[in-house]
């Protein structure tokens, strides 16, 4: 007998409630500026007509009727006045509010103009890679650099969330790696790269006397130390 997938827990009111929350619910009623949807908590949730499908909507009957099973997002939460926003299209990976100036993001070159390309990093629209934020020397095409289908890092240069547009550049995104490494590299100290290289001298093995165990001779240690920097201080010097 086969075990029965694991329920996803399901919100008891509406302080359980998130942003991009996926749930089920029954259409209700309709009105002219929408649907009241009952998702089964003590508030019903309100999808507006212009959050029922991506392109316009001119009678919300277009779309859905009472009664109807939906599946809908929540969008946004005001539990003290008891509102509940939802959607039925399905939130971006990446809200407006979370994209920011210098971050850097994989995405994939969904479309290639003559002025650049476009790259889906998770957020409701695409960004456009500028031709001249390709490489910092003349780029003729955009397919020259990259393909539809690439993934790709990219560093969000811009964003005018009034026009709904991220600019992206491909410049830069190599020097925060570089960056990071040069960060975890450990730095050490004239006495540890001195003691480091004493180490690695070949050191001369002297028999063992009769009755007595092997033992490292410090004294020679330390004078090849002592050599070894002073050598390394007449080099400075030098």
């Amino acid at each position: 007998m086969e075990e029965s997938e694991p329920r996803k827990t399901q919100p008891q009111s509406i302080n359980d409630l998130q942003p991009k929350m996926r749930l089920q619910g029954i259409v209700k009623e309709t009105q002219l500026y929408g649907a009241l949807v009952n998702i089964g908590l003590e508030y019903d949730g309100l999808v507006h007509i212009s959050q029922l499908a991506p392109t316009r909507v001119n009678r919300v009957t277009d779309v859905v009727q009472p009664g109807d099973d939906v599946t809908v997002w929540v969008t946004k939460v005001d539990a003290r006045k008891g509102r509940i926003a939802l959607t039925m299209m399905e939130p971006p990976e990446k809200g407006w509010n979370e994209l920011k100036e210098g971050q850097t993001h994989t995405g994939i070159v969904t479309r290639i103009e003559n002025y650049g390309a476009f790259v889906d990093i998770g957020a409701e629209r695409s960004g456009l890679l500028h031709v001249r934020e390709m490489a910092t020397g003349y780029v003729r095409h955009p397919s020259e650099i990259v393909k539809v289908g690439d993934e790709i890092d990219v560093r969000i240069l811009g964003i005018d969330r009034q026009k709904r547009r991220i600019d992206l550049t491909l410049m830069g995104t190599e020097e925060i790696v570089e960056d990071e490494a040069e960060e975890e590299a450990p730095v050490m100290t004239t006495m540890e790269i001195a003691l480091q290289r004493a180490q690695k001298q070949p050191q001369p093995q002297e028999e063992p006397h009769h009755g007595e165990k092997s033992r490292p001779d410090l004294s020679e240690r330390e004078d090849i130390l002592a050599r070894t920097l002073k050598l390394h201080s007449q080099s400075q010097q030098g």
